[in-house]
């Protein structure tokens, strides 16, 4: 344990954070063009209605999976995120446009998000 570095602390401190959430969806195999078709024609433009910033989308090109896809969304504060995603996740507009899309089965197989923090020495804050 001699090796151990002490390093100051990464995350950098100010009122001006943002907090980006990175969104994974592993879909259903040959369902990613529905998928991006979703994002593209209806959950966008509710997103917009939403307040919801989105700050990219990526395919894998190459790696484990060409069947997911990664997006980042950009956050004030984790309340923010709770209010606006609260709101969107019971849109009417979206539940029954979701529901249409999955009418010949489901899209996406499973979810994984994870939220990040940005260091100090990052371009992105």
């Amino acid at each position: 344990m001699d090796n151990l570095i002490e390093y100051p602390s990464i995350v950098p401190s100010g009122e001006n954070l943002m907090i980006y959430e990175l969104r994974v969806y592993h879909c259903v195999p040959g369902r990613l063009p529905a998928l991006l078709k979703r994002f593209d024609t209806i959950t966008l433009g509710i997103w917009e209605r939403h307040g919801i910033r989105q700050a990219g989308f990526w395919t894998v090109g190459i790696g484990e999976s060409n069947q997911d896809l990664y997006y980042l969304l950009a956050w004030e504060s984790l309340a923010e995120r709770d209010e606006k995603w609260v709101a969107f996740q019971a849109d009417p507009e979206w539940n029954e446009k979701r529901a249409e899309t999955e009418k010949d089965g489901a899209i996406v197989a499973s979810v994984a998000n994870q939220i990040l923090l940005p260091t100090a020495f990052s371009s992105v804050q």
